[in-house]
């Protein structure tokens, strides 16, 4: 008779949270300040407020969107909202900052979302190792979330992992 080869991972209850295969699918744009500037250097109300009114907005419809400035200008507070404004009715989140600044926005809004009842009384595996860059706070977060459900939390992949918590 040959062997069997059994999967005891799949035997033992245990649900692994993949979040690169639960997280959505980010479009992510971003809208440079430079490129709207008076000869790189400043922003002429006038001509600024006309291009906001004229440019075609459809482009970010859907999309998640970092506004930021690689100019060494100084923008006033006043043309991010009217950006913000125009962009309001097309994309789905505008943060300024950098990328990684909507990568934070993105990851706080998913974990908001996060059903953790689902795992109630359930055994569950946090997936460590993949090849997006999941921030760490995610997994923090996530994780003050499912010890309030979860019969035992840990970190890492199913033939490795590190307890994280176990309720009493």
């Amino acid at each position: 008779m040959a062997d069997v080869i059994e999967n005891k991972v799949a035997k033992s209850g245990l649900i692994t949270l993949d979040l690169e295969e639960l997280m959505p699918r980010w479009e992510i744009v971003g809208f440079d300040m430079a490129d709207v500037l008076w000869q790189g250097l400043a922003l002429k109300e006038k001509d600024f407020r006309a291009f906001v009114k004229d440019h075609d907005w459809s482009a970010y419809n859907g999309k998640q969107v970092y506004i930021h400035n690689s100019a060494d200008a100084i923008i006033p507070t006043w043309a991010y909202m009217l950006l913000g404004a125009a962009l309001d009715a097309h994309a789905d989140l505008v943060v300024v900052g950098p990328e990684r600044d909507l990568n934070a926005a993105l990851w706080a809004r998913f974990v908001t979302a996060f059903q953790a009842s689902q795992y109630a009384d359930q055994r569950v595996i946090l997936k460590g190792c993949g090849s997006v860059d999941i921030p760490e706070s995610v997994y923090l977060q996530l994780s003050q979330k499912l010890v309030k459900q979860v019969k035992t939390l840990m970190f890492g992949e199913p033939c490795s992992t590190v307890p994280v918590f176990k309720k009493k």
